[in-house]
């Protein structure tokens, strides 16, 4: 659990990491372990951010979701500036799974909330706008998991959400292993690098 949360003032802390690695989890894991603390948190996904589906078949991104261009990049930085601000209640986008696609205003970030955690693919990313993404945190971390691990809880993610065993391996050895190319290069710039025990 994080130490530094100033009293009383508000935390945001980044998880960063590919596709599969587990920040989802360990964003909850933090939000759930601060809460038994008695300290108020949250969780403020990236993939809040992602472009509808509608939007990317449009646009001819259906087939990379998940890639830099299929999300609202500056709608994410507005709100993370929002959530700095602690002054008013943020209402932030949250994903569904099962729909595979954004919900709008379904995450309270009240004022009192003193930890905000927020997991993505490319929030160490050096590409603008992306890199404006660490002056608005207090501090990042990069999971990091075995490749073959994160590639195996993909294909069953993608399979759970509805895709054939062929196309959730192609999705999983296809664009998301191109965009977890790119997420490893962004390591560097992390405060931290965790690696969570296997479930």
């Amino acid at each position: 659990m994080l130490t530094s949360v100033p009293e009383p003032g508000r935390f945001v802390l980044g998880i960063a990491g590919a596709p599969g690695a587990g920040k989802s989890t360990c964003a909850a894991r933090l939000v759930d372990q601060a809460t038994a603390a008695g300290v108020s948190a949250v969780v403020v996904p990236m993939d809040g951010f992602h472009l509808a589906q509608s939007v990317l078949e449009a646009r001819g991104l259906a087939d990379v979701k998940g890639a830099p261009e299929t999300f609202d990049a500056y709608g994410y930085l507005a709100v993370l500036q929002r959530v700095r601000a602690a002054d008013h209640t943020v209402w932030a986008p949250s994903f569904d799974r099962t729909l595979e696609e954004p919900v709008a205003g379904s995450i309270a970030v009240e004022p009192g909330v003193r930890l905000v955690v927020t997991e993505g693919n490319y929030l160490l990313d050096a590409a603008d706008p992306w890199v404006r993404t660490a002056d608005l945190l207090d501090e990042t971390w990069f999971v990091q998991v075995p490749d073959e691990l994160r590639r195996t809880r993909l294909i069953a993610r993608h399979k759970r959400f509805g895709r054939s065993h062929a196309e959730a391996v192609e999705h999983a050895l296809g664009s998301d292993e191109r965009n977890a190319r790119r997420i490893a290069a962004t390591r560097e710039r992390a405060d931290l690098v965790i690696t969570p025990p296997v479930d």
